[in-house]
């Protein structure tokens, strides 16, 4: 079959509108992280529901096509990258939002619809969509399911796995796999959903889920505070969870660096000095009624010198005010700050992971590098100066080769795709990734579903 011909009859599928190829697509960029290259696939699909999608799978099979899915392409991984010779199937028409049920607390939604989206119809229900990423506007329900993105409360609610209950899912040959039962306990043989929970859409296209939702937090009680080190900081966390009883939501360390970025004239305004060792911003959900014990808290770890100064913010603005600070990370990609890494290392080893990776990095010519992130739940991410190819393998060096002897992990939240590929065997064993293989080839033999992607 002629390439015309086979876009012919995507076309017939998905209709007219549905299917975009020539200047249009090359109109649209490559992903999140290369905005100025364009989408190289031959042509980009834009199903509307599950059936759409299962129609689309089919006939690529049998025409021996491969599909990359593309959800918001907000990835740090290339996880969406394209050939010419691919088909690249996107999420962006099933954005559908079904009507909340109050009582078992659930939404179903279609995978293309945002995490922005998800949050307000929750909210408008009286309830909470707990997942929370920067790029909340524009990542999508089924790229945060590909990657099983963590974000801002996962020291509260988890990751994206334990917030879907089920799922639909179409395979490389077009077969729809669906699992759309509401249920917070299931164990009738094998969780399938899991298959496709951070896998990153090689082993299926998911098209809608059921989502967990949780009772709206009555309140919040938000401080930056300023530490001697890492491991004060883990005492202050730890000291907050047992007085809390769990309800820490959010605390997110910010190395020195980072934070005189962020707060640079023009930018933030900083409510701490700029001369502390580090910092962490920390959110705790509780009443009003709580405040006092919060501060309680924190004057006593002050008086003991694990806290070495700390701001509470006394209104919305303040507490917005102080995410600000974490949140705007476009202030690196300005400052030239651009080569993105997410990895996970153990708390009680992060201190000295960080102080020898920020030194070999100071040895690299030419690298700037700042590091920050949700080290409640290990996750650390770097950025950094974007240098030659010798100067690029130094930095990665630095960042990824401490990994394994500290059992951390060189994908924290971010998936692996292309970009990681190669440092997988950093954090997974030869028999793990032997496993992995197996599922991919039990359920896309040909390879066609996100080639290259992960192996």
């Amino acid at each position: 079959m002629t390439d015309a011909a086979f876009l012919d009859r995507l076309a017939a599928i998905v209709g007219p509108s549905g299917l975009v190829t020539g200047a249009e697509l090359r109109g649209r960029s490559a992903n999140w992280t290369r905005p100025a290259e364009p989408c190289a696939a031959l042509a980009l699909v834009r199903p509307r529901s599950t059936q759409e999608t299962s129609a689309v799978m089919a006939a690529c099979h049998e025409s021996g096509v491969a599909v990359v899915p593309r959800g918001g392409a907000t990835g740090l991984v290339d996880g969406t990258l394209c050939q010419p010779d691919e088909i690249t199937l996107s999420t962006e028409r099933m954005i559908g939002i079904e009507p909340v049920d109050p009582l078992g607390m659930t939404v179903v939604v279609g995978t293309g619809a945002t995490i922005e989206s998800v949050q307000e119809a929750a909210s408008a229900a009286g309830l909470f969509f707990p997942l929370d990423l920067g790029a909340r506007g524009s990542a999508t329900i089924g790229g945060a399911i590909s990657t099983n993105a963590g974000g801002l409360r996962v020291l509260r609610y988890g990751m994206m796995r334990e917030m879907v209950l089920g799922l639909e899912a179409v395979l490389a040959d077009g077969t729809v796999v669906s699992s759309m039962r509401p249920l917070i306990k299931n164990n009738t043989g094998l969780d399938l959903k899991q298959l496709f929970l951070g896998t990153e859409g090689t082993l299926g296209i998911v098209t809608r889920a059921v989502l967990r939702l949780r009772p709206e937090p009555a309140g919040y009680a938000t401080a930056l505070i300023a530490c001697p080190g890492v491991d004060d900081g883990a005492r202050v966390l730890r000291a907050a969870q047992s007085a809390f009883q769990g309800r820490v939501s959010s605390f997110e360390g910010l190395w020195p660096d980072f934070y005189r970025l962020m707060t640079a004239a023009g930018r933030a305004t900083p409510p701490l000095g700029h001369d502390y060792p580090f910092y962490a911003i920390i959110e705790i959900e509780c009443v009003a009624e709580e405040s006092d014990r919060f501060l309680s808290l924190l004057e006593g770890l002050m008086g003991e010198g694990t806290i070495l100064d700390a701001a509470v913010a006394a209104s919305e603005e303040q507490r917005r005010g102080m995410w600000r600070i974490r949140d705007r990370v476009e202030h690196l990609n300005a400052d030239g700050i651009e080569r993105a890494f997410d990895v996970s290392v153990p708390l009680s080893r992060m201190d000295g992971y960080v102080r020898g990776a920020l030194d070999r990095l100071a040895a690299i010519p030419g690298c700037r590098a700042v590091v920050y992130g949700h080290i409640g739940d290990n996750n650390l991410h770097w950025n950094t100066t974007r240098l030659d190819v010798a100067g690029n393998a130094a930095i990665d060096a630095a960042i990824y080769e401490p990994l394994a002897e500290l059992n951390g992990s060189v994908s924290a939240e971010h998936g692996i795709g292309l970009e990681k590929r190669s440092k997988l065997k950093l954090s997974r064993s030869p028999e793990e990734i032997a496993v992995m293989r197996m599922v991919k080839r039990a359920l896309d033999p040909d390879g066609r579903l996100n080639p290259g992607k992960i192996f």
